[in-house]
């Protein structure tokens, strides 16, 4: 067996703490992060893509209930009304349940105007 089939045979048997530690070692070893590769890769991969990478913007948005307030009534009308496939229970369930995804992968806009109707409702939520 060369020493590079050991040394991959050696790292298999590491447990996921070991192998934490180990990366742990080696970025204080050699003063980097195990980001680096990645960041190199997309460097590699040329130069016009790492500009485009730079500036591409987040579409997709996920609205969370981070909590239902005390006018969990009119939330929970709200939260029909956004989603429709709800029913009273389920529409409920996720109010008192909060933190909640409301709606995933949403634009922008939509994630706005979602973030409005329920704080309007007396809601706390985020838009991640």
């Amino acid at each position: 067996m060369s020493k590079l089939e050991q040394l991959v045979a050696d790292l298999s048997a590491l447990t996921v703490l070991e192998a934490a530690e180990l990366s742990k070692l080696l970025e204080d070893k050699w003063g980097v992060s195990a980001a680096a590769p990645v960041a190199v890769a997309a460097v590699a991969g040329g130069a016009a893509a790492a500009p485009a990478e730079a500036a591409e913007e987040q579409t997709e948005f996920t609205v969370v209930l981070v909590d239902g307030g005390d006018k969990k009534i009119n939330v929970i009308k709200e939260i029909r009304g956004i989603r429709s496939e709800l029913g009273l229970k389920e529409a409920k369930d996720l109010v008192e349940g909060a933190p909640q995804n409301v709606k995933e992968n949403v634009s922008k806009q939509e994630a706005a105007d979602i973030k409005k109707k329920l704080e309007d409702a007396g809601a706390k939520v985020e838009v991640k």
